[in-house]
């Protein structure tokens, strides 16, 4: 079983019952170390203090945050948990929205959410109202030093918890738009022939990251003493005119239907 990240009461209404947070999903890459080129060896990083001029430990080190250039008030981790808001123990259901009217933009990071004891049957019954309604619950909640806002939706096997970017976050791009007058009837006719050509189910177990795997490849054949061959350069056809690109793939899908 996965660590639990956080751990507290869920809140609504009457209703109060124990829950607990796990990770949903974490991205993988691939990590290198930084090695001194000379010989080989690993490099690593020292703290170093400027007023005296020396490396200290990180048992020394403490938290500042910087109030004016070069002035700081220290703090540390017992101050921070003294002024935690009530969220960080209890996350309460501020209302409930349809689903449909959260934009996946405010998606931030996913989690796990299951009950603790004795909050078996509390926990279902919320999963069950939540996949039946086409709600979704709108919550606050306090975990690593910040108080976030977060979407409760019913999953597969139970409630998924999603971290929520605030407005303020969300970057607002003026030239981030779309002009559909230029859009005519007959090339919209042909895109969406192409889009229908690819249709198919989600099945994300299908997706790679082919640029993982050519690293492990490449790392494994460094391992042999094998020589790297690069990655062929992909041909791209040079399209100079929508429309006529949209034509030529419709014709192409014809050709397929008639050679079935």
């Amino acid at each position: 079983m996965a660590s639990t990240v956080w751990k507290g009461h869920l809140t609504f209404g009457l209703v109060s019952f124990p829950v607990k947070l796990y990770s949903a999903a974490r991205s993988e890459s691939i990590s290198f170390n930084q090695l001194h080129k000379a010989d080989g060896s690993r490099v690593k990083q020292v703290l170093f203090c400027q007023a005296e001029d020396k490396p200290i430990p990180r048992s020394e080190i403490v938290k500042g945050f910087e109030y004016e250039k070069d002035r700081y008030v220290v703090i540390d981790d017992e101050e921070v948990k003294k002024v935690a808001p009530v969220t960080a123990k209890v996350m309460e259901i501020l209302e409930f929205v349809k689903s449909d009217q959260v934009d996946p933009i405010y998606f931030e990071t996913s989690y796990y959410m299951s009950p603790d004891e004795a909050g078996e049957k509390p926990y279902a019954l919320l999963f069950d109202a939540l996949g039946k309604t086409g709600y979704v619950g709108v919550a606050k909640i306090s975990m690593h030093n910040r108080e976030h806002i977060v979407i409760l939706r019913p999953g597969k096997n139970g409630v998924l918890l999603h971290t929520m970017y605030f407005t303020h976050e969300i970057r607002q791009v003026d030239e981030f738009r779309t002009d559909l007058s230029l859009v005519k009837e007959k090339e919209l006719a042909l895109a969406r022939n192409l889009i229908e050509a690819l249709a198919g189910e989600f099945e994300p177990e299908k997706y790679k990251d082919t640029y993982r795997e050519n690293l492990l490849q490449m790392i494994e054949a460094k391992k042999q003493g094998q020589e790297i061959v690069a990655t062929p350069e992909p041909q791209q056809a040079k399209v100079i005119d929508i429309l006529e690109a949209l034509k030529a793939g419709d014709g192409e899908k014809a050709r397929c239907v008639r050679d079935r």
